[in-house]
């Protein structure tokens, strides 16, 4: 069995985070002391991923109001359950999974008795971290069947366990072929700017005892053209009512990479990160981040220290491109629109 490696961890009354800015070296876990820490552990990409990102969250808010003395008002508890719920939102803005956690702890606690609202807190965010787990198996279990007769796929980014509490979401299908005895070749980009291809998937696949193979983000058309690739898998971010979809930048072009070479493209997503409030993808928030992400490379300057850069952390790509979207509902295909919907009828 694909073991899930632990990426938020509760134990013994305390939260940790695996610290991915360290992989592939050191694999440690951090303790987080309070909502602030948390706060830069997502802004600093300690933690990422979507659906990681919204548990690790669901514990901030616990975090954020865990020290309140035992008599304090109920409406001193949720004023600064507020305040830390606006704080831990601002960390970052394209992931809607961040959103989604702490509005559902929120909605969780509003008629909860002052004295159980702590830890109805911290029971939510349990429920959000199984949640999250059984999405991935889900996922799994309704991708695998898209991969028969699949050798090698390629992959952007990293959508596995790291990005989630459970087996991932893009190589959630992988993992459940694998188990069923099905091994399928992983390629994957490294993914410029901050390598969480050959960082993080390279690393998780390799743990998993899979083959996978690194590349540099501009040799995906020719891996396309020489190596059988059967299918591209990615992970999102967001995805709006109309199937148009936020992930790691560079995903736009390799899914028009994949149109040209008539190879489907499979993006895994949990039913939280659609945003059914977002018609299109021109509405979602693109992430910009600081501008030495480009201009260094492992703390090297690779650039001229005067030049302009542009940063965004993710890209939008059309549905169009989109063969199908694998839930943990099913696999939702066009007319997106109106099966999204379909399929999201009575989500929460």
């Amino acid at each position: 069995m694909i073991q899930p490696i632990e990426t938020v961890l509760f134990e013994q009354d305390n939260v940790y985070l695996l610290d991915q800015t360290l992989l592939p070296l050191e694999r440690k876990m951090l303790l987080m002391a309070d909502s602030a820490g948390l706060y830069e552990a997502i802004k600093n990409l300690r933690v990422r991923g979507a659906p990681a990102i919204g548990v690790a969250a669901a514990y901030g808010l616990w975090l954020g109001i865990r020290d309140m003395p035992k008599n304090s008002s109920r409406e001193a508890i949720l004023e600064q359950l507020q305040a830390t719920k606006n704080y831990l939102a601002t960390a970052r803005p394209t992931a809607v999974n961040l959103f989604w956690a702490l509005e559902r702890v929120q909605q969780k606690i509003l008629t909860t008795q002052p004295n159980d609202i702590i830890n109805a807190v911290l029971e939510e965010a349990h429920a959000i971290k199984a949640h999250e787990m059984n999405t991935s198996n889900m996922i799994g279990q309704y991708g695998a069947p898209l991969l028969r007769g699949v050798s090698s796929i390629l992959t952007h980014c990293n959508a596995g366990s790291l990005a989630t509490t459970g087996i991932g979401t893009a190589l959630a299908p992988i993992y459940a072929a694998a188990e069923a005895g099905q091994i399928i070749h992983v390629y994957a980009d490294e993914t410029r700017p901050l390598l969480q291809g050959s960082r993080l998937t390279a690393w998780e696949l390799r743990q998993a005892g899979l083959p996978v193979t690194v590349i540099t983000d501009n040799m995906a058309a020719t891996v396309m053209r020489q190596k059988n690739i059967g299918a591209v898998l990615v992970g999102c971010d967001r995805v709006a009512a109309n199937g148009d979809f936020a992930n790691k930048i560079g995903t736009y072009g390799v899914a028009i990479l994949a149109k040209e070479h008539g190879i489907p493209l499979y993006v895994a997503a949990p039913f939280s990160t659609i945003d059914f409030a977002t018609p299109d993808g021109s509405r979602i928030e693109i992430e910009e981040r600081h501008a030495s992400e480009v201009t260094h490379f492992a703390g090297v300057q690779t650039a001229p220290s005067d030049v302009d850069v542009f940063n965004p952390a993710f890209d939008v790509t059309p549905a169009k491109y989109v063969t199908a979207f694998i839930t943990e509902r099913g696999v939702i295909r066009a007319p997106f629109l109106e099966e999204l919907q379909r399929f999201g009828d009575g989500y929460s």
